[in-house]
C-alpha cells in the first residue's frame, strides 16, 4: 500500500502480533478505516477478530494507548564508544565429564594425556 494518509504505515508488511500492539494507539473512526482495508485485502480471520475486540473496547469507553503508531520500530545503533562486553568476560568452556570414565574429567579429547 503506498498511501500516505493511512494510518498504520507498511500494514501490508506487519506482522499479527506488530498490529495487535499497534492498533492500540488508533482511534475509532482510524480502526474502522484499516479494519475495512483487511477485509477488502487479505482478511485474515486472527486479525480482523482482533480489531473487532479492539473496536468494541473503544465503543465501551476505552481510549486509544498514548504513543506514536507511525514510529518506526526502534532498532539497535552501533555506539561511538564500542561494546561494553569483552571477550575475557566469557566464561570458561565447560565439557561435562563422560560417564564411566573418571580419569579425564571433562576435557575434550584433544587435550588428553595418553
Amino acid at each position: 500500500m503506498q498511501e500516505q494518509d493511512f494510518p498504520l504505515p507498511d500494514y501490508d508488511q506487519l506482522s499479527t502480533g506488530s498490529l495487535q500492539h499497534m492498533i492500540r494507539s488508533l482511534g475509532r473512526d482510524e480502526l474502522t478505516r484499516v479494519l475495512d482495508y483487511e477485509q477488502e485485502h487479505n482478511n485474515r480471520p486472527q486479525v480482523v477478530e482482533l480489531m473487532n475486540q479492539r473496536l468494541e473496547e473503544l465503543r465501551r469507553g476505552a481510549e486509544p494507548a498514548p504513543g506514536e503508531h507511525r514510529a518506526e520500530p526502534a532498532e539497535a545503533q552501533d555506539s561511538a564508544a564500542g561494546s561494553p562486553v569483552t571477550p575475557s568476560g566469557s566464561p570458561q568452556p565447560m565439557h561435562p565429564p563422560r560417564h564411566g570414565n573418571q580419569e579425564q574429567p571433562g576435557k575434550p579429547k584433544g587435550e588428553r594425556s595418553r
